[in-house]
């Protein structure tokens, strides 16, 4: 069941964090009278993230000015305890200033003080809804994954009964993987004043990530990059649909914003409860200009060659498939000559090597920040030299995928299309 019930909210664990005790004692007011049954509350910002690992609430209000400790640190040790970066935090501000850096900090929502006490009634209990719904959805994601593994072990450890049955699953995998590779472009298409670079590599014979690139007219062309949930044959089959609704879309001249509206609603209906996609979906010209859609996917990066400084493109959007009232709109970007747009799949962030730490955001940014100025071919080159370095052959638990774009330096210089090729573990590379 996708939904929870009024008594699955009202219980839900409330921290107030506030050093004002007049405030404090209005918010345990106000909702102890909505009904809710199990608030609590502290002045002291220093203590939230060890009540936080204690008590794991579903929802914080949070001051974001305090002494000694103000919310943005606060929500910084809590990102640390919360692997999957979602802050039950809803931020309490009288700065107007304050609540875009806020949100982008983590925050899911804000209430600017002096209190509406009406519309924190109505803030509260939709957080609380969302986040319950997150819970729900990660757990059962959990449970299928834990039993998809005991069903590997299984299998390993029992012995094929003959050879023809071992020669009959290897041939199967192998359609399987060559079906699953004719769903990334063999050629990568060429558009004028681009060059553009790919990369996948799933975990299994078949994976969960994508990416496609369309000509739409003669002054615009479309990219993506999606990562569904999960890994191996469920994964791959939920990516063909959605590689099949996005190319029908585009083709019927649909508005990539209704494209993935689309979308959303035709996961949420066939789609099993704990399966959603992470989409980045962007169109540019060849003047640079452009727009995009971040759908729950990870931060999406670009080096500006003017300043050697790194832009992040950040999603604004619900993951597809997980809530039926998710709608998407698009926003603007540019790319100027020598610009490189990096996007990709968390698989390569949570690289791991032998110790099981992750490759990680911050040494991402630093090989880009010192590539970029190199152009498109040598940041690939470098991205997978230190990847290879640092995994050392570890097997992974996630698809690695990832796609360069870069803004020539000539206008109206394109490169020649370059065949995608693939080796023995299964990686897809391609570039123009």
């Amino acid at each position: 069941n996708r939904m929870v019930s009024s008594n699955d909210i009202l219980d839900a664990k409330i921290l107030i964090v506030d050093d004002n005790v007049a405030n404090v004692r209005l918010l345990e007011g106000l909702l102890r009278i909505a009904g809710y049954r199990s608030v609590e509350s502290t002045t002291d910002p220093c203590a939230v993230c060890e009540l936080y690992r204690r008590n794991r609430y579903e929802l914080i209000l949070l001051d974001l000015q305090m002494p000694e400790m103000d919310g943005f640190q606060v929500m910084e040790g809590l990102k640390e305890i919360e692997r999957d970066d979602y802050l039950p935090v809803l931020v309490l501000t009288a700065q107007p200033a304050h609540k875009l850096r806020a949100l982008e900090a983590g925050a899911r929502d804000f209430i600017g003080k002096p209190f509406d006490l009406a519309e924190v009634r109505v803030r509260v209990r939709n957080i609380l809804e969302l986040r319950l719904l997150h819970l729900q959805a990660s757990n059962r994601n959990r449970q299928l994954e834990d039993l998809v593994r005991e069903l590997e072990q299984s299998r390993d450890v029992i012995r094929l009964k003959t050879l023809d049955e071992e020669k009959r699953r290897d041939a199967e995998l192998a359609l399987a993987q060559q079906t699953q590779e004719s769903l990334l472009p063999a050629f990568l298409p060429e558009f004028e004043n681009f060059q553009i670079h790919a990369y996948n590599h799933p975990t299994r014979y078949v994976g969960g990530d994508f990416y496609d690139f369309r000509q739409l007219n003669s002054a615009a062309w479309m990219g993506v990059l999606a990562d569904v949930a999960g890994k191996g044959m469920p994964a791959a089959l939920l990516s063909s649909m959605v590689l099949g609704a996005l190319s029908f879309g585009f083709r019927s001249g649909t508005a990539p914003a209704e494209i993935l509206t689309r979308i959303n609603e035709l996961l949420y209906e066939k789609s099993l409860s704990f399966q959603y996609v992470t989409i980045f979906l962007f169109v540019l010209k060849p003047d640079g200009t452009g727009e995009f859609i971040s759908a729950g996917h990870n931060p999406v990066y670009i080096y500006r060659a003017a300043t050697g400084s790194i832009e992040h493109l950040l999603a604004e959007h619900y993951f597809a498939g997980m809530f039926d009232f998710a709608t998407y709109e698009t926003r603007p970007f540019r790319m100027d000559r020598g610009d490189i747009l990096l996007i990709y799949s968390d698989g390569l962030t949570e690289a791991e090597d032998r110790c099981d730490h992750m490759f990680g955001e911050r040494r991402l940014l630093d090989l880009f920040r010192a590539t970029g100025r190199s152009g498109g071919l040598a940041l690939q080159a470098n991205l997978l030299a230190e990847l290879k370095t640092f995994t050392l052959g570890t097997p992974q638990g996630d698809d690695i995928t990832f796609v360069i774009v870069e803004k020539l330096e000539s206008p109206g210089a394109v490169g020649s299309v370059v065949e995608g090729t693939a080796d023995p573990n299964g990686e897809q590379q391609a570039s123009v």
